[in-house]
């Protein structure tokens, strides 16, 4: 066994354990491998193990990455960008991913409506909320998420499926825990007012943090390192 598939298969357990200690099940969780950085064998690898999602941060990275993945074999893969998208980037998003996991302006979701109305595509996206408003991140306030949800909600060839956040880096379970249960809160807030009925998804948790955010419900966890190992 690769380190990949031994580091993938312990991360799963790891995940089945979380959702088990919170009454879920492991299937409600998607392990979306980050392949930043990351060389084509080694994603690859991922995949012949049974990941079936990867995610990225740039997309001038990501357009001849997956163009190269697709052709070797991991042409029915899902393809999420993570990172910050920028609005003179969209073009090229949209034509490479399924999901945008990073939305944080009414500009940006209609620039991507846009794009991918043209393309004869729909593109499934989550917003980027930052719980803890650290002003060194993205995402909107908390307190914008309604009115935001609003504007774009009728947009013709975006789903929004969802919210994703960052948690602080901190060794503190107890500075990460609220952060995520603040996003649940949220997302539940959210599908109980009608406006965004798929608004079912959340995208939170990453190495260091994963197992704390499947207990507080994540359904998408964002996990590069503890797979691939750190990034040269």
């Amino acid at each position: 066994m690769t380190d990949v598939a031994a580091n993938v298969a312990r991360v799963r357990e790891r995940i089945a354990a979380a959702a088990r200690r919170s009454g879920r099940r492991a299937d409600d969780v998607t392990l979306v491998a980050v392949t930043k950085g990351v060389a084509l064998p080694r994603i690859l690898a991922a995949g012949t193990c049974g990941v079936t999602d990867f995610g990225e941060n740039r997309v001038q990275e990501a357009v001849p990455k997956i163009t190269t993945l697709r052709a070797q074999g991991l042409s029915t893969a899902r393809y999420h960008m993570v990172g910050h998208l920028q609005r003179n980037k969209v073009r090229g998003a949209v034509q490479i991913f399924e999901v945008v996991h990073s939305v944080d302006s009414a500009a940006l979701a209609a620039a991507l409506s846009q794009r991918a109305a043209a393309s004869g595509r729909i593109v499934d996206v989550l917003l980027q909320v930052n719980v803890a408003q650290e002003p060194q991140k993205f995402g909107l306030a908390p307190e914008a998420l309604p009115s935001m949800l609003r504007e774009i909600v009728g947009l013709p060839a975006l789903r929004v499926i969802g919210l994703m956040t960052i948690a602080p880096q901190a060794d503190d379970a107890g500075r990460v825990r609220p952060v995520f249960r603040r996003l649940r809160e949220l997302r539940d807030g959210m599908a109980r007012t009608g406006v965004a009925p798929l608004l079912v998804h959340l995208s939170m948790g990453m190495s260091d943090d994963f197992e704390i955010a499947v207990e507080e419900g994540a359904t998408i966890v964002r996990i590069g390192r503890a797979i691939f190992g750190p990034r040269a």
